[in-house]
């Protein structure tokens, strides 16, 4: 008991002293200035440090994942009679200061890309995160920075759960779900018939990174009334891999939502969401390249290693909606605005300074609506539109006045872009005896512009506008062959347009050349077929899918030949390149073995680049994945596991320069175990987890981590992770 109430006077230490201190920066939105009131803070504090005195019994007291998903189809449904592969994944309470991709490493047909301890990505069967459309509860946070993770964005400690589907999703989501779309839901205030107040809480600790975190959730709700408070607060410092201390991977984060829900009638009800993220003192080791050497990017010698940081970058977003009965079917819609703000620096160990300092806020306001209406007795049809604008201005000053580097020169990489996107779609659902029929149809336009490109003699300030129309379209059909086993196939084609940095951006990066935007960059276009067989009972669950995926005009950057004066690096033009195509089998058991129960998922993918006839660049490796525990409602459970990855020699060597090695194979082995206690206290159920990871103390690393070839940051070693988590 005294080692738990250590852990909560330190997880109020961090939320008094980070998530709600003062900000620095003077770039904020103004729907968020009520953080800056005393009186809230005071009211967040009292939240916080009054949880465990709550004793009123409720019927929110333990958090229930429904049996349903919304983001497959738009409309709950169970993911078992999906025409899709679609994944629900529950956040680990007991992983510390984890970052949100790490939910995503091991799962079949997923993988993450990481530059760094906080900077992890989801990657659906290949695909990065510029194919990927992550959401947070429903809005995008897909943006063009150069370094980090748009799925780091939110607190683990937070999330509900978070639902994957894999494969072209432009229908329902538009521009960038060629490899599948990554939902991130936090808790919905829900209406209860009598006044009930409940909510959860959670503690971790780990030993590997000395971290420490902590989550409140607060919800009290009513026939007319559904309020949501949220807190959140992490700290991590520098993990150790079996080489020692890797410097530069601890960071700093805070979170705070609110959400809140009127019941206007018996038809309808209003909505408000209200969400800010932050993180401070965030590295990327991965950008590490030193001046003068191999892989040098460019850099003048003098300035030693250079490193990308950013010492503050925050998610905010304010969100209004509603939801009413319309005619026989319902009608949903949502206004947003959400702003991402980052600091980017190059910090060089020789100066001891940042000598590029780079701001900028990708502004995104945002209407879409959905209509639900059954049409006759065996269609469900919903009709949809969205609109979206994209604004960013990125200000950046470079000191690049050898030997002294202090010059403070103003060099924006572009002025006052901007990215819109207009789409209707409608998708069909029907029944026609035993097979369900899933088909939809989007047509979208998207169009980009600035007012300047590049600086210097080599600035543009026309032709940067560009606009496509493009038709996107899905069809899938499932059928059940007996009350447990439905087999299913999916035919769809989804897109991609180039985002902001793409079209935009002239300048040097970490892989040695100097890339040069290209704003009449065609879209991306994909198709691809899925076929699959799915299964669950009382006892056990399976899944088995196979895919093919093609792209065309892929966005890539190609080699012109041509050197930038300005550096002396060899030039890449961003360009559309013919095709790639990756396929891969994917799949996943759970079933009771004896009074055990037992699990396995497995992932195999090829990838190939068609314009330079080899493999495609940063494929994930083959991979197994084995567990076997006791679970338990009440008492003590276990579970161990092995995580097997194949060695990498698959590897694009003209495409990348040389740059991307192959990986050796690993194998990793995790001891989780814990007690799960009941009622303690003003808790009405408590657990305790104890997670041994790594637990040999393994020397590796992914294949898809960034870093110098050869010098790739190598993963955590041994570490033990204590959590605490209840619900009143």
């Amino acid at each position: 008991m005294i080692y738990i109430k250590y852990e909560y006077v330190a997880f109020l230490f961090i939320i008094s002293d980070r998530a709600i201190g003062p900000r620095s920066g003077t770039r904020r939105a103004a729907t968020f200035l009520f953080l800056e009131d005393p009186a809230l803070r005071s009211l967040l504090l009292t939240i916080v440090g009054g949880t465990a005195a709550l004793h009123a019994p409720s019927a929110l007291a333990q958090p229930v994942l429904d049996a349903v998903v919304v983001t497959a189809t738009g409309r709950e449904v169970d993911p078992i009679d999906t025409p899709q592969a679609v994944d629900v994944l529950t956040p680990d309470r007991a992983s510390a200061a984890a970052p949100t991709g790490e939910m995503f490493r091991g799962e079949p047909g997923l993988a993450v890309q990481s530059d760094g301890a906080w900077g992890q990505n989801p990657v659906l069967r290949g695909l990065k995160k510029e194919s990927v459309v992550v959401l947070i509860d429903g809005v995008r946070v897909n943006s063009a920075q150069p370094q980090g993770a748009i799925a780091s964005f939110v607190d683990l400690g937070l999330l509900e759960r978070a639902e994957v589907v894999k494969g072209p999703g432009s229908v329902l989501y538009g521009s960038g779900a060629l490899g599948g779309v990554v939902n991130l839901l936090t808790p919905e205030p829900r209406f209860t018939a009598q006044p009930a107040t409940g909510g959860r809480i959670g503690l971790g600790a780990g030993s590997n990174d000395r971290s420490l975190s902590g989550a409140v959730l607060l919800q009290r709700s009513n026939a007319g009334h559904a309020l949501a408070l949220g807190a959140a607060a992490r700290g991590a410092g520098d993990y150790r891999s079996p080489d020692g201390r890797e410097p530069d991977t601890g960071y700093r984060s805070d979170t705070l939502m609110a959400k809140y829900r009127y019941r206007l009638s018996d038809h309808t009800s209003l909505k408000l969401s209200l969400q800010r993220h932050a993180d401070r003192d965030v590295w990327y080791p991965g950008s590490a390249r030193t001046g003068g050497q191999p892989g040098g990017a460019g850099i003048p010698p003098p300035l030693g290693t250079v490193t990308i940081h950013s010492p503050e970058q925050r998610r905010e977003l304010f969100e209004a909606g509603i939801e009413t009965g319309l005619g026989p079917g319902r009608l949903e819609a949502d206004l947003y605005r959400q702003e991402v703000f980052r600091q980017i620096r190059a910090y060089s160990a020789s100066i001891g300074r940042d000598y590029v300092r780079n701001d900028v806020t990708f502004a995104t306001d945002g209407v879409r609506a959905k209509y639900l209406v059954p049409a006759g007795d065996r269609h469900l049809l919903t009709l949809g539109a969205e609109s979206w604008r994209m604004r960013a201005d990125p200000q950046r000053y470079i000191d690049n006045n050898p030997p002294l580097f202090d010059n403070n020169l103003r060099n924006d990489p572009f002025d006052d872009g901007v990215l819109r996107s207009s789409g209707v779609f409608v998708q069909d659902e029907v029944d026609l005896g035993g097979t369900r029929i899933v088909a939809g149809a989007r047509l979208d336009r998207i169009a980009g512009d600035a007012a300047r490109k590049g600086a210097g003699p080599s600035a543009q300030t026309t032709g940067l506008d560009h606009q496509d129309t493009t038709l996107s379209w899905s069809v899938g059909a499932i059928r059940a062959l007996s009350n447990r086993t439905s087999v299913y196939a999916n035919l769809g084609r989804g897109y991609r347009a180039a985002d902001m940095r793409e079209r935009f951006e002239d300048a040097a990066r970490g892989d040695g050349y100097y890339h040069v935007g290209n704003p009449q960059l065609d879209p991306e276009r994909s198709t691809s077929v899925e076929l699959g067989v799915k299964g669950r009972d009382a006892a056990r669950e399976y899944r088995l899918a196979v895919f093919h995926t093609r792209i065309d005009d892929y966005v890539a950057g190609r080699v012109t030949g041509a050197v930038q004066p300005g550096t002396g690096l060899p030039v890449k033009r961003t360009e559309n390149l013919d095709r790639v195509a990756i396929h891969g089998i994917e799949g996943r058991v759970s079933a009771p073995i004896g009074l055990l129960v037992g699990d396995a998922a497995f992932t195999w993918l090829r990838g190939v680049n068609h314009q330079d006839d080899e493999p495609l660049y940063q494929m994930p490796p083959p991979e197994v994945r084995v567990g076997l525990g006791q679970p338990a409602e009440h008492g003590f459970h276990w579970r161990a596991q092995l995580r097997a990855v194949a060695r990498q020699d698959r590897v694009a060597t003209r495409f990348s320069a040389g740059t991307e090695d192959p990986t050796p194979g690993f194998v990793t082995a995790d001891l989780r175990f814990g007690w799960r206690l009941g009622k303690l206290g003003a808790l009405q159920r408590t657990s305790v987890d104890l997670r041994l990871v790594n637990l040999f103390d393994r020397r590796y690393h992914e294949h898809l981590v960034d870093g110098l070839s050869g010098r790739e940051l190598p993963a955590p070693g041994r570490g033990l992770i204590v959590g605490l988590n209840g619900s009143f």
